[in-house]
């Protein structure tokens, strides 16, 4: 069974502490927004790996859960200043 938009919100949810987390996706693509202060100072690169550990084995692998995750990962300060909101923002 494919998941569903809302459950990979959840799975990132779970593992990364974030104050916005938007998730679009037909159940094998999908397209995240991040947004966490666990990104401070962190590269793009090291950013994505911080998503991809959230993920663990669901990207892992032939029997992957997930196959393919394009995200946008941003602090609380660069989403707010590209005129996002938070949840803890609003």
């Amino acid at each position: 069974m494919l998941p569903t938009p809302e459950q990979v919100r959840q799975y990132i949810a779970d593992n990364l502490p974030c104050t916005h987390i938007d998730v679009q996706g037909d159940g094998a693509h999908f397209y995240a927004t991040i947004v966490s202060a666990a990104f401070e100072g962190q590269s793009l690169v090291a950013r994505q790996r911080l998503v991809y550990a959230a993920l663990g084995a669901r990207m892992d692998g032939s029997n992957a859960e997930i196959h393919a995750l394009s995200m946008k990962n941003h602090t609380p300060d660069e989403y707010a200043a590209k005129g996002g909101k938070t949840e803890a923002g609003r």
